[in-house]
């Protein structure tokens, strides 16, 4: 907010502040070229409402070629709890006329329409929305002036949003300030210019769309506020955890995980190294582990289907090692910037041979940092690989969430080369036993083999029939103990009734949204997230039974037999003929009114009962 004592942006003039109609929350669409720059619009408005203590969830799409193409950025900020960026938008700034009729659809009626008339001619007749035409482009020409021509209308469009919501004016310019501030000065005073320009539009052009989102006030004693994307808070995740080393290769959507450890490992006397492939990568990963340091590879999925062999040789050496893989639209390059997550059986058994392995789902951005220390955790307690399975939306979204107690989490991780005494083993078959990394001295004088083939407790080759079926038995018991030291998967909603939702990864908010709007349509229903994909959490059996059904939402095919990759895995799990699946593979995020009609559809089959309330259920979507 601008207090009555800080003057409004240069050249504004002042505004009516006791008139704006007050709103919860807003859904904000910015439609135009990736060349636009509304990626940076977006982020500066999701990093103000994290440093307002407000609420925010973002959304975006960018093309996937260099030359670049039409793009989108979506944000939604405000009080209360949001869990999506929103289904309908209800302001869509539209920079081009592709943009406008691209997007029009996704304006709610009733919604605001901001078009730049340099650019975009709208329906006449279109008289469900409120159109707004302003020169953003000349305006913006005219306002830096120069050689700069009509870059910096992006910021331009900012300025325009600020008075639109009556946002915080100092917050904004001391973001653009930190944004530009590494750059030549010049850049830093136009940006400026342009966010006063688009503040200083006219507001009697704005009269009738003028308002205020509501205040929050951090709770007494709560903890500073962290706005960031997923892939940031993975990344610092993994620096918390001690991690210090690593290799990868670069590809979309994984890439600025590998560019911030580049930047960040040094400072804490690691290393990355950028590889000539993704097989050097995780081997040379294995041998930052194999050193006695836990270290971190990762790709996407095309790239982690060359890391396979190593990482079944991982497994068989019985190797820390965390994998992340940012899963995108497939099979081979498939979709390289959109959502899918369909690497689910890649990650679990994309090895030859049985090769078991730990695999981990993060459920939204604050939980990116989390499930990488626990990820650490895992990987050297059981001195196993551990698969960070997180996607593009995840990603790239950015969220708000308290500033983690980084003293009580930051471990300070160092080899473990404390003597092995006579009975050290490195494979024993009747215990769990870390790996003892070059170094450590060995009580015996028998010191270990560590190799790809299968071997006797002290890593020796060996072709025995009855050792390898031991062996075998040792690793995929291993797999199993971890889900004794894991915590179980929270159960949200009610605790039986007509149906449960089952999901991973960045399905988690909009499920629960749509969990809400279910219940008050009168079915009882319950969510679980699965952060824990394997091994699967204990107790699930029993929750499951509580259930008429069971659907799993996840963004992948429905395969030939009819159900996604979680739901087929829970199926053969649990042998449970009510779990059924509600899958797509658009390359988009769920919108919550798609898993509600979806939900409605399947409560429909089978069972009267539940035909009788269809109508009023699909009514309930669309409010």
């Amino acid at each position: 907010m601008v207090s009555p004592t800080t003057p409004p942006a240069a050249g504004a003039s002042p505004r009516p502040a006791d008139n704006l109609s007050t709103i919860p929350d807003v859904v904000i669409r910015l439609a135009g070229n990736s060349q636009d720059g509304i990626q940076a619009v977006g982020g500066f408005l999701a990093r103000l409402a994290g440093r307002s203590d407000q609420e925010v969830m973002t959304y975006m799409t960018i093309p996937s070629t260099i030359s670049g193409g039409p793009s989108i950025f979506q944000v939604r900020m405000g009080s209360g709890e949001i869990l999506s960026a929103g289904d309908r938008a209800d302001v869509l700034v539209a920079f081009y006329q592709h943009s406008y009729e691209s997007h029009r659809a996704s304006l709610r009626p009733g919604g605001v329409l901001l078009y730049d008339t340099d650019h975009v001619t709208p329906d006449p007749d279109d008289k469900t929305v409120t159109a707004v035409g302003i020169p953003m482009t000349s305006a913006t020409v005219e306002a830096v002036g120069g050689s700069s021509k009509e870059k910096g209308k992006n910021i331009y469009v900012l300025g325009l949003l600020t008075r639109m919501f009556d946002l915080d004016v100092p917050k904004l310019t001391q973001l653009i300030r930190e944004r530009f501030g590494g750059k030549n000065e010049d850049i830093v005073r136009n940006a400026l210019l342009a966010f006063d320009a688009g503040y200083a539009y006219p507001a009697e052009h704005l009269s009738h769309c003028l308002y205020r989102l509501e205040k929050t006030a951090a709770a007494p004693g709560a903890r500073p506020q962290v706005t960031t994307d997923g892939n940031t808070a993975l990344t610092y995740g993994l620096l918390a955890a001690g991690v210090r080393h690593g290799a990868g290769y670069p590809i979309t959507p994984w890439s600025s995980i590998m560019e911030t450890l580049r930047t960040e490992l040094p400072k804490y006397g690691g290393l990355f190294v950028q590889c000539e492939d993704e097989i050097a990568a995780i081997s040379t990963a294995l041998g930052f582990s194999y050193s006695g340091h836990l270290a971190i590879t990762g790709s996407s999925g095309p790239g982690l289907s060359l890391k396979m062999e190593a990482l079944g040789w991982a497994t068989m050496a019985e190797m820390p090692l965390i994998v992340v893989n940012v899963q995108r639209g497939g099979p081979s390059t498939g979709m390289p910037t959109n959502i899918e997550q369909s690497d689910l059986m890649q990650a679990i058994y994309g090895s030859h041979g049985d090769a078991p392995r730990v695999v981990l789902a993060p459920k939204n951005v604050e939980d990116c940092f989390y499930i990488a220390i626990e990820a650490a955790r895992i990987a050297r307690q059981f001195s196993t690989p551990v698969i960070i399975l997180t996607d593009q939306a995840l990603a790239t979204r950015i969220e708000a969430f308290d500033e983690p107690d980084l003293p009580k989490l930051m471990v300070d991780a160092k080899p473990d080369l404390s003597p092995r005494d006579h009975t050290f083993k490195p494979y024993p078959l009747d215990q769990l036993q870390r790996h003892a990394p070059p170094g450590s001295v060995i009580g015996t004088g028998k010191y270990p083999t560590v190799t790809g083939l299968e071997h006797d407790e002290l890593g020796h080759p060996t072709a025995s029939p009855a050792l390898h079926m031991k062996m075998t038995a040792k690793r995929r018991e291993k797999i199993k103990a971890v889900a004794s030291a894991l915590s179980p998967a929270e159960l949200f909603g009610d605790e039986a009734g007509d149906v449960l939702l089952i999901g991973w990864g960045c399905t988690y908010g909009p499920i629960r949204e749509a969990v809400g709007r279910l219940r008050g349509a009168g079915v009882t229903v319950g969510h679980l997230q699965l952060r824990h994909i394997h091994p699967l959490d204990h107790g699930l059996e029993e929750v499951f039974a509580r259930y008429k059904k069971i659907l799993v939402v996840e963004i992948n095919d429905e395969g030939l037999y009819g159900y996604g990759q979680l739901a087929t895995l829970l199926r053969g799990r649990f042998a449970n003929p009510a779990i059924g699946s509600i899958t797509k593979t658009d390359g988009l995020t769920y919108k919550v009114s798609e898993i509600f009609e979806r939900v409605a559809a399947h409560l429909q089959l089978g069972d009267t009962s539940y035909g009788m309330r269809k109508q009023s259920l699909l009514a309930t979507a669309h409010r």
